[in-house]
């Protein structure tokens, strides 16, 4: 694309380019991923400075750029910018920020360049918003709302995990909250949860019955199914609160459940590494904040 343009957008990246300048990537809502110069962001002086942290949103004018031999993409400058919003409470608490750095990682791999990101960017501010308003206590609460984002982008492109139902008969999973031994399965590569009543039989058949043998690879690929393994098994409060994240909406926290929200936590992030194909690097940063605050093991 060439020329100039006008783009609203929220800064999720940066690296130095030079002595002064930036290489800002950002989500905008009329062009997708965009990568722009910032030139002499770096510098005191410079209007750009303040406008080139983290999780800013601003107005931009941008103009099209030579590629660089580095980068897979063109290259935008940018030639005017005015904030049109922060989030301070983000870079205040290591928690926040790595939660919404979280976020940030995931949007990233789903956002495309060249391409209007209304939905993509509405739903990522909408959830550093919420982060950013948190009161300090509960820290667990920072968890919670992580995994409502991670939910909803999940679900923005249409790959949520399946929770309400068996992915295997596709009847309701209802969790019985006064059993403390009721589970329930949860799949990985099958995409979401599984009655362990029904998966058992199934494997009991597969291991009485002789499996047969398919002639050639047309017929393996039609008629032999193998049964989906399971990742975890969920007591009735996780699946329960997979369930909650599931509705739209903001979610309301109870304390009652605050102790298996890191495990919902991990549940979502094998998930989405899983069927986005990367490593969530920020949720090291979880795991190391949380762990040792919380009486969990992450």
């Amino acid at each position: 694309m060439n020329g100039s343009y006008h783009v609203r957008g929220i800064n999720l990246k940066s690296q130095f380019l030079g002595e002064s300048d930036q290489i800002l990537t950002v989500l905008t809502r009329e062009l997708g991923l965009v990568k722009a110069i910032a030139p002499g962001s770096r510098k005191y002086q410079s209007s750009l400075n303040g406008r080139s942290g983290i999780f800013m949103v601003n107005e931009l004018l941008i103009s099209s750029g030579k590629s660089n031999p580095t980068q897979t993409s063109s290259l935008y400058r940018i030639n005017q910018a005015q904030t049109l919003k922060t989030y301070p409470g983000l870079t205040k608490s290591l928690g926040k920020l790595a939660a919404s750095q979280y976020l940030a990682e995931i949007a990233l791999h789903q956002a495309l360049e060249e391409h209007p990101q209304l939905e993509l960017y509405d739903l990522l501010n909408q959830h550093l918003e919420t982060l950013d308003s948190l009161p300090p206590i509960p820290q667990i609460a920072i968890v919670a709302h992580l995994v409502k984002g991670v939910f909803d982008m999940l679900n923005l492109v249409g790959i949520s995990p399946q929770v309400q139902v068996c992915c295997l008969t596709q009847k309701p999973l209802i969790p019985d909250l006064s059993n403390p031994k009721w589970q329930a399965g949860f799949s990985t590569t099958a995409g979401g949860t599984i009655c362990l009543q029904t998966w058992e039989n199934l494997k009991k058949q597969e291991n009485f019955h002789e499996p047969k043998i398919p002639e050639n690879d047309f017929e393996r690929v039609l008629h032999h199914q193998e049964l989906p393994k399971i990742s975890r098994r969920l007591g009735a409060k996780e699946l329960m609160m997979l369930q909650y994240l599931s509705q739209p909406g903001i979610i309301q926290i109870d304390s009652a459940y605050d102790d298996s929200w890191l495990s919902v936590e991990q549940i979502l992030r094998h998930y989405t590494q899983y069927h986005l194909g990367f490593p969530i690097r920020s949720a090291t940063l979880i795991d190391s904040y949380f762990a040792p605050n919380h009486d969990a093991i992450v």
